[in-house]
């Protein structure tokens, strides 16, 4: 799938045919927002202010979408942590299924919410502190929360990661790979299996976000929203904080970051004395997932950007990870 301008187009000339399902005309203000898995957009008419994720063909079925849904309308509900509210269509539609050619697309609205992502140069420590404690109630809700029957979501272990059933690509086929770079990450897939073993003691892996990086945050003042449950599934819970540094994994911040997020979980639940070692071991995991990403989706804007460099980059990082740990 190229993510160009007739794609673009095609996919906006579909939006514009379904706005009146959620109360808006279909020559309504619409720009894009986001592309990446999937296509967002904003659309505002009036007083309405909605985002429309269109969702990437292929990717999640209806019964994962409605999951997703589902856990938004509970966190929702009980005030866990404030995320923008689900959008029915007129008659009463959380999720809108249509056709495009003969493709089955799926599309969700939102309520349109404030804010910019953090920035790497003003206080990203105290939001990291923040968001500690965001996680930390969005785990306790979790293994608390009786989940509505047919809920399914991915699950992320090690074999939809890196093993068996990639469900992100295989990292071997990394952009700019060459022979002893495909071994190295070889080697440290190995032991990245080895130590995860150990850290998948019961209690520790549910249902999670999966993907609160910060261009799935949003501050507005001193409030921070979380956005785009797309990827949320079980996995370890303290995998969290390693989707939280996406693509900043190399940052000498990190470990500035790491002891605030530490601080501000620790502040709301406790964790294992060890946790800071093993979020070493789930911030390589995460950077090598999303090193095959980056080349199974090489047609995004996000993989056009970061291309073979950060292959390189997950190298060095993998370099230093085995001196450390293999």
């Amino acid at each position: 799938m190229l993510y160009d301008a007739e794609y673009l187009a095609r996919i906006e000339k579909l939006i514009r045919a379904h706005l009146p399902a959620w109360g808006l005309a279909p020559d309504a203000a619409l720009s894009l927002l986001s592309i990446s898995e999937n296509a967002t957009f904003r659309a505002t008419s009036g007083a309405r202010d909605l985002v429309l994720r269109v969702y990437r063909p292929g990717y999640h079925t209806p019964a994962e979408i409605r999951s997703e849904l589902a856990w938004i309308a509970a966190l929702r509900a009980e005030d866990v942590v404030p995320t923008p509210c689900i959008i029915a269509t007129l008659d009463g539609r959380p999720l809108a299924e249509m056709d495009d050619g003969g493709t089955p697309r799926r599309m969700v609205a939102f309520a349109f919410a404030p804010g910019v992502e953090p920035q790497e140069g003003a206080d990203l420590p105290g939001w990291f502190r923040h968001l500690g404690g965001i996680h930390a109630r969005l785990h306790a809700h979790a293994r608390r929360w009786a989940r509505p029957q047919g809920f399914t979501r991915k699950v992320w272990d090690f074999e939809s990661m890196l093993g068996s059933r990639p469900l992100w690509g295989d990292f071997r086929a990394a952009l700019g790979l060459d022979g002893p770079g495909r071994a190295l990450l070889e080697r440290t897939a190995g032991v990245l299996k080895d130590k995860l073993a150990p850290l998948s003691q019961p209690g520790s892996f549910g249902l999670i976000h999966a993907d609160l990086r910060l261009a799935n945050l949003l501050v507005e003042g001193e409030r921070l929203t979380l956005i785009d449950f797309d990827d949320c599934g079980f996995s370890w819970f303290l995998y969290d904080f390693a989707a939280a540094v996406s693509f900043i994994e190399q940052s000498p911040r990190l470990p500035e970051l790491k002891a605030a997020w530490l601080e501000g979980y620790r502040a709301c639940a406790p964790l294992p004395a060890d946790a800071e070692d093993a979020l070493d071991v789930f911030v390589m995991l995460r950077r090598m997932l999303l090193t095959a990403w980056i080349a199974s989706h090489a047609e995004t804007p996000t993989a056009q950007t970061m291309g073979a460099g950060y292959t390189q980059g997950t190298l060095a990082l993998a370099e230093g990870f085995l001196a450390r740990r293999g």
